[in-house]
């Protein structure tokens, strides 16, 4: 698993293929709560957990899987 040091808030989060995600809003726990601002968003909070992170490189969180893979699996509501 990643360091949740690493990722930072207004970081670009990209799926494998560098689709673009969402924005880090921060990471609560073991996930990263994405910006509701964000047009990729629908006005929602969206949460990718942070086993979904690959690397954190050039001021961007890479996914270990495709960006349309990581929307499928977002989750809308906090646990």
């Amino acid at each position: 698993m990643t360091d949740a040091s690493q990722i930072q808030e207004h970081m670009e989060v990209v799926g494998s293929d560098q689709e673009h995600v969402g924005t880090v809003d921060h990471v609560e726990g073991k996930r990263i709560k994405l910006a509701k601002s964000d047009p990729a968003a629908g006005g929602e909070h969206h949460y990718l957990h942070l086993d979904t992170v690959e690397t954190v490189e050039d001021g961007k969180v890479v996914l270990n899987r495709t960006g349309a893979q990581a929307r499928d699996e977002w989750g809308v509501r906090e646990v």
